[in-house]
């Protein structure tokens, strides 16, 4: 029994003074307040170790006595220290820490006071047994402490962080029985004394996995980690096409990885490209914040940009690791984007081409349908002219000649409102708005369209008043609507304008009947005239059609509604200031 105590507690003591060494090269290595508490904590249960085995069981010069008693103050502050370690993730209410901080302070004072330390043997004074009481309870105390916030705080960590802190609260756990059992004052060459060396060994083993695990184990416990990981590549590698689906498919994997209750990546324009957990409106909030950020989001660099994480204050000292998975996760997000991307314009390049193709079909059969009846009516008068031109009258002769020019005037218009038309819809039509004085366009709109019905045209605009437009689509939107006025509407024709919520309004209205209104839904069709419009004049039903389309290029629009009392009111809409875009 006294070669296994003998061989037990020096195995101890290389364990004890091993797990010393890693927490003070994990400090050096890593930094912070949270490696410090660490390193000093097991520095000093170290110490105790190292030096108590070389201590004679009885002390017979001073320097073996203060020997001693640098021992037992090392002992004091070793679950202070771990305490202390607990609190650099989590701070404590105010009361626990004057509570637990006066009571390590009146016994490291109580510590320096006592006049000696009784023998091995030697009975035990009443006042060392106070003591003793006190150093259990203080001990404890603080150990209990330690286990249930390192126990509470694992949970809901990822693998390695939650067996880490798990582990660390393990051994917080054994060496406080092991405390109970030695206080007992067992034998030095008995079972409990054995037993009390073991259950040592294991709190050592304990603190010793939970500060720095191995490799080998780390990588056992990441599994679950590791394999999320794969799925997310494998699921971006084979499934993703778009943005949207890659962030989806990604952001969740990531804050599992390290156990974060949010994440959101921003690209390194700024622009949010998805989040998890937590609103786009926190996230630009956050993203927007100058300074340092709280110690609980951190920002983590990856190719595609930012990865904003909302974690636990746990996880960058025990997920270390977890956050180098996060980063080459990163990597492979910012592939599969890319790729996204380029499936992105190979869509639209796509969708631009079928749309061209279809723009072209469309123009080919609008222009096939519509010239067919002026090509027909002039290759009919050519033919006339030509097999019976000499026994034609005069008078005969210039009929069929003005109605040649007629229909090949015609088709002109048409060709050319089908161009535009053609044009505007492929959005190859450029619009080059600048400020103009609108009262100065609109007289000479209404000189050329009005011609001597000029005075049934009433301006009703200020001279100073100013628009911000492209003026030659301007101008012949207005023409359009003014001549279609005279047209089919009835004097007077009234130009009056209006400028409210950021638009700038100009109405022209007249006093005729008004558009039918089961045909107002197909007013700005291409193609389309109301019975009463093929009665009374002759047009190719395109203008109003350009005219909503020139509106709409220079993001505007074209709308109709009827006058007050009767008659037609169209209303041209154009923003009011330039785009700050």
């Amino acid at each position: 029994m006294a070669t296994a105590n003998q061989v037990l507690s020096w195995v101890n003591v290389a364990v004890f003074v091993l797990l010393a060494v890693v927490a003070v090269v994990e400090w050096r290595r890593r930094g912070g307040l949270a490696a410090l508490w660490a390193g000093l904590a097991f520095l000093a249960l170290g110490i105790v170790e190292l030096v108590g085995i070389a201590l004679p069981d009885h002390t017979t010069t001073l320097a073996q006595d203060v020997a001693l008693r640098i021992l037992v103050l090392l002992l004091v502050l070793f679950p202070y220290l771990l305490y202390r370690f607990t609190t650099a993730f989590n701070p404590p209410t105010r009361a626990l820490e004057r509570r637990l901080g006066g009571m390590t302070i009146v016994l490291f004072l109580w510590t320096c006071a006592l006049p000696s330390f009784p023998e091995s043997g030697q009975p035990r004074p009443a006042w060392f047994i106070a003591y003793l009481i006190a150093f259990v309870f203080h001990w404890t105390v603080l150990s209990v402490v330690v286990a249930i916030r390192l126990w509470r705080g694992g949970l809901g960590q990822p693998n390695v962080a939650r067996r880490r802190m798990h582990l660390l609260s393990f051994g917080a756990a054994m060496i406080t029985v092991a405390l109970l059992i030695s206080a007992a004052g067992p034998g030095s060459h008995s079972p409990l004394a054995l037993a009390t060396a073991l259950i040592a060994l294991v709190s050592a083993v304990g603190f010793l996995l939970g500060v720095a695990p191995p490799s080998l184990l780390r990588l056992v416990w990441r599994r679950p980690e590791t394999e999320r990981v794969q799925a997310a590549i494998a699921s971006l590698m084979r499934l993703a096409t778009r943005e949207e689906e890659v962030v989806d498919r990604v952001l969740e994997p990531m804050a599992a990885i390290v156990g974060a209750r949010a994440v959101a990546l921003i690209d390194h324009d700024g622009r949010i490209l998805g989040s998890h957990g937590t609103s786009v409106e926190v996230v630009a909030e956050t993203a927007q914040a100058g300074g340092e950020l709280p110690t609980w989001i951190l920002r983590v660099g990856i190719s595609p940009g930012t990865l904003l994480v909302w974690t636990s204050p746990y996880a960058p000292f025990f997920g270390q690791e977890e956050f180098a998975l996060l980063e080459t996760l990163g990597v492979m997000t910012g592939l599969a984007l890319d790729r996204s991307r380029l499936f992105a314009r190979e869509r639209e390049a796509l969708v631009a081409l079928q749309r061209a193709d279809e723009l072209k079909s469309n123009f080919i059969a609008l222009a096939a349908h519509e010239l067919r009846t002026p090509v027909t009516v002039v290759h009919g008068i050519v033919e006339t002219l030509g097999r019976a031109g000499s026994a034609l009258s005069t008078d005969q002769r210039a009929e069929l000649e003005d109605a040649l020019m007629l229909q090949a005037d015609r088709m002109r218009r048409l060709v050319e409102q089908l161009l535009d038309l053609s044009r505007l819809e492929a959005e190859a039509v450029p619009i080059q708005p600048e400020r103009f004085r609108v009262r100065d366009r609109l007289e000479e709109v209404v000189a050329g369209a009005a011609g001597d019905r000029g005075t049934d045209v009433v301006v009703a605009v200020s001279p100073g008043l100013e628009a911000y437009a492209d003026p030659q689509p301007f101008d012949r939107l207005l023409t359009n609507l003014v001549v279609n006025a005279l047209r089919y509407g009835t004097r007077p024709v009234r130009i009056t304008p209006d400028r409210r919520d950021r638009h700038f309004r100009i109405a022209v209205e007249d006093r005729g009947r008004g558009v039918p209104v089961e045909f107002v839904p197909e007013l700005f069709e291409r193609f389309t005239r109301s019975e009463h419009s093929r009665a009374g004049a002759g047009g190719t039903g395109l203008g109003l059609a350009i005219a909503r389309s020139y509106a709409r290029a220079q993001r505007g629009d074209l709308l109709y509604r009827p006058a007050e009392p009767h008659g037609a009111r169209f209303e041209l809409v154009l923003p009011a200031e330039p785009d700050s875009t």
